[in-house]
């Protein structure tokens, strides 16, 4: 049985609207790729694409976006992170009839944390994907397995923190990326623990933004804190 995650585009639209009225300086936001096709063979992961519906919601949300500010896009090199930040800026062209610059793809929005991908395959499959996430979250695998988990926050979020600060005022950050790149984030700067706060759902997002020379992070479940 396939893994079920819930499509929080609406959400996530609400939520631009929602910090735009505070008037930031900057705005950005990670946001995990729409919705996905899965594979009984794990190993076929990294090479799975985008469902129709999934196509159709990452096209609608990038028409949703306002015109101001216009979307800047970055993307995982996984193909279905690089389908959806495409399709949200199809979307957004046949609503303004503006043309963006592709996505630019970078390392920090991909598992760059995946050291070995073989057996971290293998002790998700013997136990189950939560039950990973806090062996790793609570630095009980190896860092030739995977990376140190707030590190790995940190690495994230610093990158973000770059690419907002070189961002114009008429632009919003819109950094397309896997859910295991947003828990850590939740986990280590949000304090939201996936038990108790649940997956990260399709188009999912945590904000970041700058106002009056400080940066803050929020998300659908936590206000903005400064970091």
């Amino acid at each position: 049985m396939f893994p079920k995650y819930e499509m929080k585009s609406i959400t996530t639209l609400e939520s631009i609207k929602k910090i735009i009225k505070t008037k930031p300086d900057r705005i950005s936001l990670i946001v995990r790729h729409s919705e996905r096709h899965f594979h009984e063979n794990a190993k076929r992961e990294p090479f799975m694409g985008l469902t129709e519906n999934g196509k159709n919601e990452a096209f609608k949300f990038g028409s949703s976006l306002a015109q101001d500010p216009h979307p800047k896009l970055f993307s995982s090199h996984f193909g279905r992170c690089i389908e959806t930040a495409y399709l949200i800026d199809k979307g957004y062209f046949q609503k303004h009839e503006e043309v963006n610059n592709n996505a630019i793809l970078s390392i920090d929005l991909s598992p760059f944390y995946i050291k070995d991908i073989e057996k971290a395959i293998s002790m998700v499959s013997e136990t189950s994907s939560d039950i990973f996430l806090r062996s790793w979250f609570n630095k009980e695998i190896s860092e030739d397995i995977m990376l140190n988990p707030e590190e790995t926050a940190q690495k994230i979020v610093q990158f973000m923190k770059q690419e907002l600060q070189e961002l114009d005022k008429d632009e919003i950050g819109i950094f397309v990326s896997h859910d295991w790149n947003i828990f850590p984030i939740n986990e280590f700067f949000l304090s939201l623990k996936h038990e108790e706060y649940g997956a990260v759902g399709y188009l999912d997002s945590v904000f970041l933004f700058e106002k009056d020379g400080s940066f803050y992070l929020e998300s659908r479940q936590k206000d903005a804190i400064m970091i």
